[in-house]
């Protein structure tokens, strides 16, 4: 498969298995860098990379901007519902 292909660019709905061949492994290298160069530029909550599902129940849900701040699942979910507190009792500090 090239790059040039409609396959490479286009959803299909359908199960599909996109092969690209390289000639040499530094080729393959950057190929596979320039997802986390794009994933990481990006202003989002989640990116997703050849999968059907960009969350799971280890991962926190949200999202950036307008869609919002907050995170939702995951131990970082609980951080929005909590309120932290200190107290300190004879110079000890307990939370």
């Amino acid at each position: 498969m090239t790059h040039d292909m409609r396959l490479a660019s286009e959803k299909t709905f359908r199960p599909v298995a996109a092969l690209f061949a390289f000639d040499e492994e530094e080729e393959a290298i950057r190929e596979e860098n320039r997802l986390f160069r794009v994933a990481e530029a990006l202003e989002v909550g989640m990116v997703g990379a050849n999968t059907g599902t960009v969350s799971n129940v280890a991962a926190p849900l949200g999202g950036i901007k307008e869609s919002g701040l907050e995170r939702e699942g995951s131990k970082y979910g609980i951080d929005e519902f909590a309120q932290v507190k200190i107290i300190t009792i004879g110079g000890l500090p307990l939370t």
